[in-house]
């Protein structure tokens, strides 16, 4: 299992992201993480408060020597996968993605973007494009869906906990049920993928915390 692709990648990108962030005035950077099973690159940028905000996560297969993103489909209840064929792809999906964490942080503010490889490259990222492709990532659901929270039957918060079958990174999914004063049902569907790695550093940091949380009112 080579990391060469991986690592020449790691390198290109850098480039990139520093031209883009320096583009809207941002201070942008990467982690490289190469111990996992599946090596990953986090982009973020510096907040005021020296916090990092994290906007994209590139991931590497190095069985079959691929770059990939994860995305959770709200429609599907699925967490997909997209696979990024060659640079100009993987470019194009940390430019798309850097832009809709500005729009997001902006209060969808409008943007003019330019997500250019070079002078010959101005089309925006298409995950639906010749170039990619899409599928679903199996999931191991290790426990049934557990009630963290209930209120007379009007609000109420359950959490599953399983393993992505690839990657055999863990998977949390929140689930907030509410009912409207219309006996409607609003359910609100969130999934959070981590490596066995961030695990325990996510347990130790919630444990030594415990004592400052509020409960639900």
């Amino acid at each position: 299992m080579s990391l060469e692709w991986f690592d020449r990648v790691s390198g290109e990108l850098q480039d990139h992201l520093q031209s883009i962030c320096e583009k809207y005035d941002r201070n942008g950077s990467m982690i490289v993480e190469r111990g996992s099973k599946h090596p990953r690159i986090e982009f973020y940028t510096e907040l005021d408060d020296n916090e990092r905000d994290y906007f994209s996560t590139l991931f590497f297969d190095p069985n079959n020597e691929e770059f990939y993103m994860e995305s959770f489909e709200p429609d599907l209840g699925q967490i997909s996968k997209v696979i990024l064929s060659d640079i100009e792809d993987i470019v194009d999906a940390v430019h798309e993605n850097f832009h809709d964490y500005l729009e997001d942080d902006e209060d969808d503010a409008d943007y003019e973007y330019d997500m250019d490889m070079d002078d010959d490259n101005d089309d925006l990222y298409d995950p639906d494009g010749e170039d990619s492709d899409i599928y679903e990532i199996d999931v191991d659901w290790e426990t049934p869906e557990v009630t963290a929270y209930i209120q007379d039957n009007e609000v109420e918060v359950t959490y599953q906990f399983g393993i992505v079958q690839e990657t055999g990174d863990g998977v949390l999914k929140r689930i907030n049920r509410i009912r409207t004063a219309d006996d409607d049902l609003i359910k609100d569907e969130t999934n959070f993928i981590f490596s066995k790695e961030e695990a325990s550093t996510i347990i130790a940091m919630i444990a030594s915390h415990m004592d400052s949380l509020s409960e639900m009112e």
